[in-house]
């Protein structure tokens, strides 16, 4: 999630635990310090910006680091400050739920968080929050302010607390829930429109819950499936690209192109854009503005050849129709995706393809 609800959650349950100790601002902006700590990963060295793609939200973020690591930070900061000294167990508590929730909801977002590190190395990235959601965030930074405006602890902020962190946790067990049903109605309207996808995966639209991206994976071609919580009974559109695995069928030893394929989950595409192969991660952005795009290689004739990783751009002015067009599916009205439909004939399908 981003850095203001990292913040915000461990002022939060640094606050329920620690309030009436050190009352609620101090216990609020030392949570909130706390739950900034797994991403200052970002300040680590890394080789190159594949590496600093896949390896973030990594060791830092494991909730076996989070266990070891929570005895230790606890015991400094019991000793450092006087009103905590006879709290000891409930510091080291603190400590570690402000590291593991923030881990816990970086992990379902799609980026993807190595929760399991170093007994489990793939990434978790469930996918069914957006990394900035307005409807998590926006309650628990109110009862966050409440907390840092008061200096005396009260039933009255407790309350509030315990009631803002179970609506937020529920709003999060209720994204997996829609998740799953976004992707069975998913399956349904590919097996209708003769698709057989081997992979399907729903993903929370920008800012909300309301509004998914679906992806169905085929081996030579990737489909896109924009469905909302309030659509209507019209067909929805198909938007179908190719994937061009040809480009990096010869790519096996490169470091990139494998440590790309792994954190992706074998949701990505390959591009020949003049003579540079360009991969990208499909389940961030939306087609063709993805987040994550690395030229890896380049294609002189029959011949490719190993670069050393180069991110690239991935502004192309659509932003504007973006908006529009999700403010029209939010209410669940059917809407050509013109970033993906501008070039493509009127044939009268719901499978547009490019």
């Amino acid at each position: 999630m981003d850095s203001l609800t990292q913040f915000a959650l461990g002022a939060a349950v640094s606050t329920v635990c620690l309030g009436k100790t050190l009352g609620p601002r101090k216990a609020a902006l030392l949570g909130g310090a706390l739950g900034t700590i797994p991403d200052l990963d970002v300040f680590l060295p890394f080789d190159n910006p594949v590496d600093a793609f896949v390896l973030h939200r990594g060791w830092t973020h494991s909730l076996f680091v989070h266990a070891v690591a929570a005895p230790v930070i606890g015991e400094l900061l019991v000793r450092t400050i006087k009103a905590l000294k006879d709290h000891r167990w409930m510091v080291w508590l603190t400590v570690f739920l402000c590291f593991s929730t923030h881990a816990l909801i970086d992990g379902i977002t799609v980026y993807g968080t190595r929760l399991f590190w170093p007994f489990f190395e793939d990434p978790v990235g469930v996918g069914s929050l957006f990394i900035i959601d307005p409807l998590y965030t926006l309650p628990i930074v109110g009862v966050v302010i409440w907390a840092l405006a008061r200096s005396q602890w009260s039933l009255r902020l407790r309350n509030g607390l315990a009631a803002v962190l179970l609506f937020t946790t529920a709003y999060m067990g209720l994204s997996v829930v829609l998740q799953s049903h976004i992707e069975n109605r998913a399956q349904a309207i590919f097996a209708k429109a003769g698709i057989e996808a081997d992979r399907v995966f729903a993903i929370a639209g920008p800012l909300n819950t309301v509004v998914w991206k679906v992806i169905g994976m085929e081996d030579d071609r990737y489909h896109n499936l924009y469905l909302s919580l309030l659509d209507d009974e019209s067909e929805p559109r198909i938007y179908t690209h190719p994937r061009h695995p040809e480009l990096v069928a010869g790519l096996g030893d490169n470091d990139a192109f494998q440590k790309l394929e792994w954190f992706s989950r074998g949701y990505y595409r390959a591009e020949l854009e003049g003579e540079q192969i360009v991969v990208s991660d499909l389940r961030m952005g939306l087609t063709p503005s993805y987040v994550f795009r690395f030229a890896i290689a380049e294609q002189r004739g029959d011949t490719v050849t190993s670069i050393p990783p180069v991110p690239l751009s991935n502004r192309t002015g659509t932003i504007g129709q973006d908006l529009d067009w999700l403010a029209d599916r939010l209410v669940g009205q059917p809407t050509v995706r013109q970033a993906e439909a501008d070039a493509l004939p009127n044939c009268g399908t719901i499978v547009l393809t490019c």
